[in-house]
């Protein structure tokens, strides 16, 4: 067996006598916050209950209750968009009370609760409609509030390699739900109810992650933040700054050619012939994958750069485009999951701490809660566009046409981070 030392290509064993443990542990934890470890874990206990619940949701609402596809496309409707509206409410408040803790925890409850309000709103959809809205609106208070303080507990320097750890268990617990979720129905068969209580329960561990082990912002935090009043309009201000505007542009223009991971697992599925029921296992290949590559992705960023790190993460997406184009067996599904695992490894922590470096303490919270939702708005227009494409044309010419605007996007792209750092380095 070879015997391979991660933390020399982590970059952690620099300027280290060999073999010194001790040192090593304590590079370690100045770089890592304990505060990131938290978040992290109450991210993954979240992730956890919440993939336990949307790996079923579409079978317990057509089959179980017999929900009508109409009110379905409703109600997934809001659990895909409603975060998005909410999260630059979301900053804002934050920057404003700079409660940003107790923000957190308050989007969190809401999210856990929720897990217990869909059996007690029965059958009725619009009932439930009413609580995945309630927990799309907790997903989105509390993303803005939860990054802006993980970036405030780190060196600048570190961002990426926190935004990385962040990024990592947040997956694996994506990764996770969906396993326990179909071992518990295994097991029980119909006990939908069995298993949003016990959602409930991992929910609540997370919560409890937080309140115990995240310390409240402190006055060092606090004077940093109180420099200049927050409000929305001085979040869009900020963003006029050259590299924040690139930052912006950029995220929208990559976002455009973003085939969304539904449309190429129906890809994927269509090419290989698989049954209905391994449609999940893509979910879960993508997560591992995210989960594996978060953390040297985001220090290879730290490293190497973070502009180069970010726009590889999309020629990562590329290759995927046309791994799933030719996709024909088992192993190349498996080699497009990978890809796209690293694409998110690659992009979503680091252009999050890219930004996170570029703002002040005070507009951290709106400023990120901005970048997130132009990036929504981006995807969610590329899926939009993408799904007449292949209506009209077919999947692999609408790929075609993606992948061909996505290598153009990552030209553009180029340009204006080099433009605007080199403009600032004057």
């Amino acid at each position: 067996m070879y015997s391979i030392d991660w933390t020399a290509i982590l970059g952690l064993a620099r300027k280290r006598a060999p073999g010194s443990a001790p040192e090593l542990e304590a590079r370690w934890s100045r770089r890592i916050s304990p505060t990131v470890w938290a978040l992290g874990f109450t991210s993954l206990l979240t992730d956890v209950s919440s993939e336990m619940v949307a790996s079923v949701l579409p079978m317990y609402l057509v089959l179980q209750l017999g929900v009508s596809p109409v009110a379905f496309g409703l109600i997934d409707g809001l659990y895909q968009g409603i975060a998005a509206l909410v999260r630059i409410v979301g900053g804002v408040l934050a920057d404003r009370s700079r409660r940003y803790k107790e923000l957190a925890i308050l989007g969190y409850a809401a999210s856990a609760a929720c897990r217990l309000l869909i059996l007690a709103a029965g059958a009725a959809w619009t009932t439930i409609a009413g609580v995945v809205a309630i927990d799309r609106i907790g997903k989105g208070l509390r993303t803005a509030p939860r990054d802006a303080l993980l970036s405030l507990r780190c060196r600048s320097e570190d961002l990426a390699t926190a935004f990385g750890v962040h990024r990592a268990l947040d997956a694996a617990g994506a990764f996770i739900g969906p396993v326990v979720a179909f071992l518990l129905l295994a097991q029980m068969r119909g006990a939908f109810d069995v298993l949003f209580v016990a959602s409930f329960v991992v929910a609540a561990l997370g919560v409890a992650v937080i309140v115990l082990f995240v310390g409240p912002t402190t006055r060092a935090e606090l004077d940093a933040a109180r420099r200049e009043p927050a409000s929305a309009a001085s979040g869009w201000r900020l963003m006029r700054q050259p590299r924040l505007r690139a930052l912006v542009s950029c995220a929208f223009l990559l976002g455009l050619p973003t085939i969304s991971d539904s449309f190429l697992y129906l890809s994927l599925q269509s090419n290989l012939q698989t049954a209905a029921t391994a449609f999940p296992l893509f979910y879960v290949g993508t997560s591992l994958s995210t989960a594996l590559f978060a953390v040297p992705a985001g220090r290879s960023a730290d490293l190497l750069g973070r502009p180069s790190v970010l726009l590889l993460g999309y020629a990562f997406l590329a290759i995927a485009y046309l791994v799933t184009l030719f996709a024909a067996t088992p192993a190349s599904a498996g080699v497009c999951l990978l890809f796209l695992g690293a694409y998110y490894a690659a992009t979503d922590g680091v252009l999050t701490a890219m930004t996170a470096a570029e703002l002040p303490a005070a507009g951290r919270g709106s400023g990120l809660a901005i970048l997130a939702t132009v990036t929504n708005v981006a995807r969610l227009l590329a899926s939009v566009v993408f799904g007449a494409l292949w209506s009209a044309l077919g999947m692999p010419p609408a790929t075609w046409i993606y992948f061909a605007v996505l290598v153009a996007a990552v030209a553009a792209s180029s340009l204006l981070l080099t433009s605007a750092w080199r403009r600032d380095a004057r």
